[in-house]
């Protein structure tokens, strides 16, 4: 009797999900011959939950609560887990700076890696704009799909590390979370980084004035 009781609570544990109130849990176990001779929903429910209808020991509201919101949360952090990356199965053929974006997107997501974007081009009034794009920072605030699926192209913003607007000589400098920004420095625009081990990389591209990637290389404490 305790191996069916036990057989009973597992199977309710890994399909706890599928209901969406105590009710419905109840329901599962009710059969259409428990209503041809209740007539009653709310009774057979009752039944249900005293242990007289259904397999097995049934979980009571209290119980069911704490294990559905256990089994979401598993839900949640499986999902994050495995999550897909914005680069992922993007076809980046001929488009060399979309690639290496690709290429340090799992790293600057985990926190493995950190990249600062220099980039100079033209606005879609062509206007000449440069600047500095702290990668990590903008993955975390918006999504990659667009630029990786080349329906949008990646610019500088006024809100990122620094901007300059050559032809309105607008120009804007802010701290992110992981730098901190020098701007009254001898020689020149300084990025302050917990870490010190960099290496810089010129990207070659059709798309833009000029690409450089910095990339610091994270030493997590033990």
């Amino acid at each position: 009797m305790s191996d069916e009781n036990d057989m009973g609570n597992n199977a309710g544990d890994s399909s706890i999900a599928e209901y969406a109130t105590y009710e419905d849990y109840l329901d599962s176990q009710i059969t259409p011959l428990d209503m041809y001779y209740l007539e009653d929903k709310e009774l057979a429910r009752q039944l249900v939950e005293l242990g007289y209808r259904g397999s097995g020991e049934p979980l009571k509201r209290e119980e069911f609560t704490s294990k559905k919101k256990a089994a979401e949360m598993f839900r949640l952090s499986k999902h994050n887990a495995t999550k897909v990356l914005c680069s992922q199965d993007k076809d980046l053929t001929g488009f060399p700076f979309l690639k290496a974006l690709a290429e340090r997107e799992e790293a600057n997501r985990n926190g493995k890696l950190m990249s600062i974007i220099f980039i100079r081009t033209h606005n879609s009034k062509g206007q000449e704009i440069s600047g500095y794009i702290d990668y990590a920072h903008r993955l975390k605030i918006e999504s990659f799909e667009q630029y990786f699926l080349r329906k949008k192209t990646l610019l500088p913003r006024p809100s990122d590390m620094s901007f300059y607007n050559w032809e309105t000589q607008i120009c804007t400098c802010n701290a992110t979370p992981n730098y901190q920004v020098i701007s009254d420095n001898e020689n020149g625009l300084l990025f302050k980084n917990k870490r010190d081990n960099s290496t810089r990389t010129e990207i070659p591209t059709q798309e833009y004035i000029q690409v450089v990637i910095y990339d610091h290389f994270t030493r997590r404490k033990n």
